[in-house]
């Protein structure tokens, strides 16, 4: 799977830029936003929007979402590279979503430097963030692929339904996340991530599914594939922000205990608050509750997560949603290799290392 993702990325990355020039001008401006009433400015325009984005894309990403879409447009038995503006819309989607997630979590690191607001500034993070909603939105106007009008409203209305959701898993986050208080269920926290993370693996399966003008019956499954691998790729980020912290992972690209600084209510820690000895759960509940950590704190809470078995749990829970993914679209009629590559995708969001 790290060869398809090696493959197809500055594939991707060239399609990106034919939508966000790495280098703003008049020229482009005028033919993808329309004529201006009075006269752009394409410096302000480089500085708060094509830089912050490029910034962040070239320090890495696995770009899944997209090849993800690939894969599954190659195994409606389209070819892949006609579609690759749509493949660009669940990408840009997902590093907007990035970089304001960032301001809101006061990150101070993303894949190895400095968050975006830490670099420009939260107003122009915000804004750039913002724009990257809608930009995807420009690239089903102007139908690359010729898609018949009721194929592109069926598109619009859904990733409206599906942005909406996001926000309310990232909702949830939020309010958890300023009250830091850890009680909450297992259940929430799977709905958290299902909202926020799983609603852009099915803008992924849908698109595909739409723009592959497949039946309702395909869309359902591929979708239902998508939200569990995307909710078990969130688990394995939660793992791997353990593990990176403990010294046992490959580097992460964010700071170390990040999860516990921000007080972060993960399904490991979910876990161990339900599973480690009283006076274990309520020193938990302290440190994550604290506005501040020092290491050596960051340091007991992770030891609590480890002694309570939190790690293991939570990786049984990731696999076990990866399984599901794969049994979702058993009734699918994919080839072999598409049905591999599937399988592929749900083994790797759970065993990766960064």
């Amino acid at each position: 799977m790290r060869e398809t993702l090696a493959e197809w990325r500055p594939v991707i990355d060239d399609a990106i830029a034919d939508i966000v020039p790495r280098e703003i001008d008049a020229d482009y401006l005028e033919s993808f936003f329309g004529d201006p009433t009075y006269e752009y400015d394409p410096t302000a325009i480089q500085r708060a929007l094509a830089d912050p984005l490029w910034e962040l894309l070239d320090r890495g990403g696995k770009r899944w979402r997209a090849v993800l879409f690939l894969v599954l447009v190659e195994g409606f038995g389209e070819e892949p590279t006609e579609y690759l503006p749509y493949a660009c819309i669940p990408e840009i989607l997902h590093n907007g979503t990035i970089i304001v997630d960032d301001v809101e979590d006061g990150a101070a690191k993303r894949r190895g430097e400095p968050a975006i607001h830490r670099l420009y500034g939260q107003d122009i993070a915000l804004n750039a963030g913002n724009a990257m909603y809608f930009l995807p939105l420009k690239i089903l106007t102007e139908n690359p692929a010729d898609l018949p009008a009721e194929r592109r409203l069926a598109a619009y209305e859904m990733l409206m339904y599906e942005l909406n959701r996001t926000h309310l898993g990232q909702g949830m986050d939020i309010h958890w996340h300023n009250e830091r208080s850890p009680d909450i269920s297992a259940d929430q926290y799977l709905e958290m991530c299902a909202c926020k993370t799983g609603c852009l693996g099915r803008i992924v399966a849908r698109l595909a599914a739409i723009v592959a003008d497949q039946p309702p019956a395909v869309e359902s499954a591929v979708a239902e594939y998508a939200e569990l691998t995307a909710v078990a790729f969130q688990i394995g980020d939660d793992i791997l922000d353990v593990e990176n912290s403990l010294g046992r992972a490959g580097e992460f690209g964010k700071e170390f205990g990040n999860d516990v600084r921000e007080g972060k209510k993960t399904l490991l820690v979910i876990h161990a608050l339900e599973e480690s000895p009283p006076e274990r759960a309520e020193r938990l509940r302290e440190i994550l509750a604290a506005t501040e950590n020092t290491d050596e704190e960051v340091l007991e809470a992770l030891s609590i997560l480890e002694e309570a078995g939190s790690i293991e749990y939570a990786r049984e829970r990731a696999l076990e949603l990866a399984e599901r993914a794969r049994t979702a679209i058993d009734d699918v009629d994919f080839d072999p290799a598409t049905r591999r590559k599937l399988r592929e995708f749900t083994e790797f969001v759970v065993d990766r290392d960064v």
